[in-house]
């Protein structure tokens, strides 16, 4: 009785052998490049970039603000058409928490950076890491201050400054006081557009900035920095704002203290900045184009990937959009 039974546990025991080998084969062919890729984006950790694809390291300084998150979908849709692996971390505008990362990419070995600052100079050091090790970087949008970069993507950010100004001070008919709300101090865009901006409203005469104070490219920062501006002075007939988001929320301000007719102007022309224009609460928004910059940034990634030349500055067209 027994002899009959011993041929049959043996082959039990060399199916239950092989089926453990199928299924830890199973497992690891879950850990690929795209599993990476979509955890990365989550804030999981992800591993290396599998040898021979094309992995694209994207750090946003915030997807709390609109702009940043279209720039970010166009690069995704760039890199989904392109069969590119993308990994996005986001620093929600924290300096520290951009640096380690974009340390992070480093050690995932991924092959182009795509960096988006936070603070300009803050990430110096982390761009010539990444560098000496081989692995380009393009910046987006806002550039580096203090370490060389393969191409910086962005608007002229100055030629959007005066821009602002230009209309602002027509709309003004030449005449009246100016609030300015800056960006994140230290930041390009910042930098750049209040220069434009300033350079132009100085040039022009009659109309002048009553005051300019940071918001942060805030909208609940901008909405409390205008209430405390309109407590000291209600002698405004003009706002710019270096972002849309800061717009929106002095917007809210004016709304509540019940100024009227005072002329905002905010920077980017997210949905909700062209739907305050189109519902008459500000006067224009000067129209960047994210999604362009995120594609452009992908497209340029390619390009140095497969060892071809790059400019060393690539612009995005700028717009107004005003009320009609």
């Amino acid at each position: 009785m027994h002899k009959p039974f011993q041929p049959s546990l043996s082959k039990l025991f060399s199916a239950l052998v092989a089926g453990s080998l199928v299924l830890g084969l199973a497992a690891c062919s879950k850990e690929g490049p795209g599993s990476s890729s979509s955890d990365a984006a989550s804030g999981a950790s992800a591993a290396a970039p599998a040898s021979g694809a094309l992995t694209v390291g994207l750090s946003i300084s915030t997807l709390n603000n609109p702009f940043f998150v279209s720039l970010k979908k166009g690069a995704e849709d760039e890199a989904q058409k392109d069969g590119v692996t993308l990994i996005t971390v986001d620093a929600q505008n924290d300096p520290a928490k951009q640096q380690a990362s974009v340390e992070d990419l480093i050690e995932k070995k991924v092959n182009v950076i795509l960096i988006n600052p936070t603070d300009s100079s803050a990430v110096a050091n982390v761009v010539k890491e990444a560098t000496s090790k081989g692995i380009k970087v393009i910046s987006l949008d806002r550039s580096v201050n203090g370490a060389e970069v393969s191409s910086h993507i962005a608007s002229d950010n100055k030629a959007g400054g005066k821009m602002a100004a230009d209309f602002l001070a027509d709309k003004l008919g030449g005449k009246g006081n100016i609030v300015e709300l800056q960006g994140i101090p230290g930041s390009s865009a910042a930098n750049e557009r209040g220069a434009g901006f300033d350079d132009e409203i100085a040039a022009k005469g009659g109309v002048k900035i009553a005051t300019k104070q940071p918001a942060d490219f805030d909208r609940a920062k901008g909405l409390s920095v205008m209430e405390n501006i309109i407590q000291s002075n209600k002698d405004i007939q003009g706002v710019f704002a270096q972002n849309d988001e800061m717009a929106l929320g002095a917007v809210k301000a004016l709304q509540a203290a019940g100024l009227k007719n005072v002329a905002v102007v905010g920077f980017d022309a997210t949905d909700d900045a062209i739907a305050a224009v189109k519902a008459g609460q500000m006067a224009a928004t000067v129209q960047q184009q994210p999604e362009l910059i995120g594609q452009y940034g992908v497209q340029t990634a390619k390009k140095l990937a497969d060892g071809q030349t790059v400019d060393k500055f690539i612009p995005v067209p700028l717009n107004l959009f005003k009320q009609q």
